[in-house]
C-alpha cells in the first residue's frame, strides 16, 4: 500500500473515532424529501403558530368589587378572543398577548388601571373599562397619551365624546332599551302606569333611566309614577318597594347593577308585586340568577347581543365559551371578545410594526379601528367618525329559572 493511501485510510479512522467519541453518526443524514427540513409550529387551526414579540394589548375591567360580576365575564371573553386569534395567526403572524388590570368598581381604579397600562405596559391600545362611570374618569388620560380605548359596555351618553381616541362597541342604551318596554306592551296591552327606580350614584343607570323615561311619557304616552331612587350598595329597599307597591304601577322598571338591580327585584317580589319587571343593561349577566334567585324568572331585558345569532365567528365563541364555562355566552363576554377581535383585525391592516414607533402605532391602530367594518359576535359593527358603534340589530330576552331557582337562562323573545 502507498504511503497517500495509508494516510487516506488513517484519515477516515480519525474521523470514525472523533464522531463516535462526540455521540455522531458517520453517515450523512438529510431531512426527508417531503418534509422541507424542521416541522413549522401549528395552531389548533392548523395555521403556523404566531411567533416573535408578542404584542401587548391591554385589558381593564372590574375583576373584585360588586362590579366583577360583569368584569369576570368581560376576562371570561377576552381570554377566548386571545386564544381564538391567536390559533389563527395572530396579528400577521405575531402573536397577540391581553395584560388585565383590575379597575374594581370604582374611578380611582379605572384610573389606576389605565395609567399602569399606558406608562408600565406600553400596551397598543385597551379594552375597558367596565363602567360608564368610570369611562368618564379614565378615557381622557388615554385621549391625553393618545392611546386607542374600545369601551366594552360603555352605554350612557357622552361616551364618544369624551374625545378621539375613544370608540365602543357597546350600542348607546337609547338605541337597546327602549325595545324592552315595546316588548312588554305588546305581551300586555293594558299597561297604563310605569314605576321607574334607579341607582343615582353610577353614570349609566342615570343615563339610562332618562332613556326609560322619556319612552314612557313621550313615545308610548303612558302614565309615569314618582320615581324612585337608590344606591348601588343599597341591601335594604323596603322603602322604595313600598313607596312602588302604593303606587299600584302596571309595570316596574330598574336601572342597576346585577346585585343591587337583583335585591330590589327579590324585595318587590316578596312584598307583593306581581306585575311585570324591565331590568336595565346591568341585568344582562347570568351572575344576577343567585341573586334574585327564582324572583329573577320573567324579567325583561333589551339585549344588543344574541348567542343564537348564526354567524361563523359567533358560533366558533359559543362554542369556546360552552366548552369552557358550561354555559351558553352572556352579553359581556361576548362584547369583550368584540372589544379585542376590533383591535386585532385593524393591527393586521397596519402590516409590519417591527418598524413603527409605539406612538406612531397608536395613531395608526386609532384610525384603522374607526375606519374598519368587523363581522363579530354582535353581528357587523363599524364606527361613526366620532367612535361611535354602527349595529342595526338587538335583542329582547326573558330570565327563565329553573324548578329549583338555583339557575336560569336568558331565552330570547324577539
Amino acid at each position: 500500500m502507498k504511503i497517500r493511501q495509508i494516510q487516506q485510510v488513517l484519515i477516515a479512522l480519525l474521523v470514525v473515532s472523533l464522531l463516535a467519541a462526540c455521540g455522531g453518526d458517520a453517515t450523512p443524514t438529510s431531512a426527508p424529501a417531503d418534509s422541507g427540513g424542521s416541522a413549522e409550529p401549528t395552531s389548533s387551526s392548523g395555521q403556523a403558530a404566531p411567533s416573535g414579540e408578542p404584542i401587548p394589548i391591554g385589558v381593564a375591567v372590574a375583576q373584585t368589587s360588586n362590579v366583577s360580576l360583569f368584569g369576570q365575564e368581560q376576562v371570561t371573553g377576552a381570554k377566548i378572543a386571545e386564544q381564538y386569534f391567536n390559533d389563527n395567526g395572530g396579528v400577521n403572524g405575531r402573536p397577540i398577548k391581553l395584560i388585565f388590570q383590575d379597575t374594581a368598581g370604582d374611578e380611582a381604579g379605572a384610573i389606576n388601571a389605565f395609567q399602569t397600562l399606558i406608562n408600565q405596559d406600553k400596551v397598543v391600545a385597551i379594552v375597558g373599562p367596565t363602567l360608564s362611570q368610570q369611562a368618564f374618569s379614565a378615557d381622557p388620560i388615554a385621549v391625553q397619551n393618545k392611546v386607542p380605548v374600545v369601551g366594552p359596555s360603555n352605554t350612557a351618553g357622552g361616551i364618544p365624546q369624551i374625545g378621539e381616541y375613544v370608540s365602543r362597541v357597546s350600542a348607546p342604551v337609547s338605541a337597546v332599551a327602549p325595545n324592552a318596554i315595546r316588548y312588554a306592551l305588546d305581551q300586555n296591552p293594558d299597561i297604563k302606569k310605569v314605576a321607574v327606580l334607579y341607582a343615582q350614584n353610577d353614570a349609566f343607570s342615570k343615563s339610562e333611566t332618562v332613556v326609560f323615561q322619556r319612552a314612557v311619557t313621550d313615545t308610548y304616552k303612558l302614565e309615569l309614577a314618582p320615581v324612585q331612587t337608590f344606591q348601588t350598595t343599597d341591601t335594604d329597599f323596603t322603602t322604595q318597594a313600598t313607596a312602588v307597591l302604593n303606587e299600584k304601577p302596571d309595570l316596574v322598571i330598574i336601572s342597576g347593577l346585577a346585585t343591587d338591580g337583583g335585591n330590589l327585584v327579590k324585595q318587590l317580589r316578596e312584598l307583593g308585586y306581581t306585575g311585570p319587571i324591565i331590568g336595565g343593561n346591568g341585568f344582562n349577566t347570568t351572575n344576577i340568577f343567585p341573586v334574585c334567585q327564582r324572583f329573577c324568572d320573567g324579567i325583561i331585558l333589551a339585549q344588543a347581543y344574541s348567542y343564537q345569532q348564526e354567524s361563523e365567528i359567533n358560533q366558533a365563541f359559543r362554542k369556546a365559551y360552552k366548552d369552557a364555562q358550561g354555559k351558553e355566552p352572556p352579553q359581556f363576554s361576548a362584547q369583550a371578545f368584540a372589544g379585542v377581535q376590533v383591535i386585532v383585525e385593524a393591527l393586521r391592516k397596519l402590516g409590519d410594526l417591527s418598524s413603527m414607533a409605539l406612538e406612531q402605532t397608536r395613531e395608526q391602530l386609532n384610525q384603522q379601528i374607526l375606519a374598519g367594518t368587523y363581522e363579530t359576535p354582535l353581528g357587523q359593527l363599524s364606527f361613526t367618525p366620532e367612535g361611535d358603534i354602527n349595529q342595526s340589530t338587538f335583542y329582547v330576552a326573558v330570565i327563565k329559572m329553573n324548578d329549583s331557582g338555583t339557575d336560569g337562562t336568558f331565552e330570547f323573545v324577539k
